[in-house]
């Protein structure tokens, strides 16, 4: 069974060894990723490093007053809204009742209580959306930089802005819309091929930005190229 499985995956990938694609998840999210889901039907978030697809909840509530605090930061980092040492909303004393009580400056949002008893006060919700897994998605890169991918059987270039953490491997999946066949080409830097579960900084292609920023230069007029040689093994992805 396990034979015949492995055969299957082969099949499907072509000649080159790495993740199968298709049930491949990225760990790491840019900041301009997460700000493209920024409406009430499709609703990201990020906060104190991860980022979270608040879609379901946003669907589940929607009409009631209390998401709208939510939804205007849809595609935005909320970081601010958190104790990093105790990972829950902020909490200070309510002037009114002097008990301590979560701290909401842009109004109350779902699953915080009422700053008063309230009989339409429903608690039967489980545990509060920001405690727990259930909608994290990944890791908030908390570096980027851009890189060049040129394809030397076409010629054909592009950019991409990934993330310092993620692996090659991540890499060539965000290429994917722009070469399916991705995985079917010797990534190579500087004439070397590249570790693809490597990280660009471990394959030796350094972030020189501070040094760029030291030397009152513009960074952005150089930007790393990795060259893609094809091996003439089609994928099929």
């Amino acid at each position: 069974m396990l034979v015949a499985d492995s055969a299957r995956a082969m099949q499907r990938r072509g000649l080159v060894e790495g993740p199968d694609f298709e049930v491949f998840q990225r760990r790491y999210f840019t900041p301009a990723e997460v700000a493209q889901h920024n409406v009430p039907e499709d609703l990201w978030v990020s906060y104190l490093g991860f980022v979270y697809d608040l879609t379901p909840l946003a669907v589940k509530y929607k009409g009631d007053l209390l998401l709208k605090p939510i939804v205007e930061v849809a595609g935005q980092d909320i970081s601010h809204w958190f104790d990093r040492k105790t990972r829950d909303i902020r909490k200070h004393v309510d002037p009114l009742t002097g008990t301590l009580r979560y701290r909401t400056p842009q109004g109350r949002f779902l699953h915080v209580p009422p700053q008063l008893p309230r009989s339409d006060w429903a608690n039967d919700f489980g545990k509060p959306w920001w405690q727990g897994v259930r909608y994290e998605v990944g890791r908030l890169s908390a570096k980027t930089r851009n890189i060049r991918i040129i394809n030397t059987l076409t010629s054909q270039e592009h950019t991409l802005e990934v993330g310092a953490q993620e692996s090659m491997w991540e890499i060539l999946h965000r290429y994917l819309p722009y070469n399916a066949h991705a995985a079917s080409y010797t990534w190579k830097y500087e004439g070397k091929k590249l570790n693809m579960d490597h990280t660009l900084e471990e394959n030796g292609i350094r972030d020189e930005d501070e040094e760029f920023d030291h030397l009152n230069m513009d960074g952005t007029l150089y930007t790393p190229a990795i060259l893609l040689y094809f091996n003439d093994d089609l994928t099929d992805l």
